[in-house]
């Protein structure tokens, strides 16, 4: 199986009808271009789509579903103008390595946030069980199935069984999961090492289409003295006192690290070489405190949102 790629995008809280009407675009745009859905979520503000496209057409399939459901929502509340907030992002899969688990991720979406994450174990299997407006229900009771999902791929990991895969997925609410973002390579790869580097190798033929995917152009590798030294200038430092390990400077040399495995797709022992000779297990050490420093600190999550636009420009 060809590499799958999981979509995001942002938009406006829906009702139920507005709802029913996207997923019916949905299944009209996965008709006209061939493109297999293996999972979504619908949140208050995103949804998820885990999709294979055969055709390498990712984009006009996008492009498809934007244009037919904004001229709906247009129409329905007589406004004129953009709907989606930004771009998609586009992640590509490996399925074999990723796929189960991407599944399971997407379809605990709804007990993630708000007070649902906080209630029993019980309540939330309930909750997710219940939650229309996901793919969950055709995995767990086969009348539930959607004939525009494609559940075969993701239920031929756990033996083609429904109960099995409940039990996947119970078990990552009682014994936890791992978060498929802590592996993404260069911000749009999921897979093994070799993974990554077919898909790089596949670039190049693609780069005449890089300004119709943006989210890509980080497949070109960024060399890591440019990293280092583009860190070191946003900073205002000199690429030396990011090298050094007690500098003073642990979230800006975190942050040199966490952007080198992104951007240069280096592993976590040779960044430890290219930064004075760390383990290892410091550089995974510091680079999962620098993603919590990112996601519970405003500041430094701008950081490193504007690092990574200098890195991708």
């Amino acid at each position: 199986m060809r590499g799958s790629d999981l979509v995001l995008w942002y938009w406006a809280v829906m009702d139920k009808q507005v709802r029913r009407a996207f997923l019916g675009r949905v299944q009209r745009s996965l008709e006209i271009y061939g493109v297999r859905l293996h999972g979504y979520v619908l949140m208050s503000n995103h949804f998820h789509l885990v999709v294979q496209t055969p055709k390498a057409n990712l984009s006009e399939f996008m492009r498809h579903l934007n244009v037919s459901y904004t001229g709906y929502t247009n129409r329905r509340h007589q406004r004129v103008g953009h709907l989606f907030q930004g771009r998609f992002k586009a992640i590509v899969v490996e399925a074999d390595s990723y796929l189960l688990e991407l599944s399971r991720y997407v379809h605990l979406n709804p007990v993630r946030v708000g007070a649902v994450k906080r209630k029993s174990l019980r309540d939330q299997l309930a909750y997710l069980r219940g939650y229309p407006w996901s793919s969950l229900g055709g995995y767990l009771r086969r009348e539930q199935g959607q004939p525009w999902v494609v559940y075969g791929e993701v239920l031929g990991y756990v033996g083609g069984s429904r109960e099995k895969y409940r039990e996947f997925v119970e078990e990552g609410l009682s014994r936890g999961y791992s978060t498929p973002w802590e592996e993404l390579r260069g911000q749009v790869v999921l897979g093994k090492e070799g993974f990554w580097e077919r898909v790089k190798s596949q670039w190049p033929r693609k780069r005449a289409r890089s300004r119709e995917q943006p989210s890509l152009r980080v497949l070109e590798r960024v060399e890591p003295a440019t990293v280092l030294r583009k860190v070191a200038e946003y900073f205002k430092l000199s690429p030396e006192a990011l090298r050094r390990k007690r500098s003073g400077f642990r979230d800006q040399r975190g942050l040199v690290m966490e952007m080198m495995h992104r951007y240069s797709g280096m592993g976590q022992g040779e960044i430890g070489r290219h930064l004075g000779g760390m383990d290892y297990t410091a550089v995974s050490h510091e680079r999962s405190r620098i993603r919590d420093r990112m996601r519970d600190d405003a500041k430094v999550k701008r950081w490193g949102r504007e690092l990574e636009e200098l890195l991708t420009s």
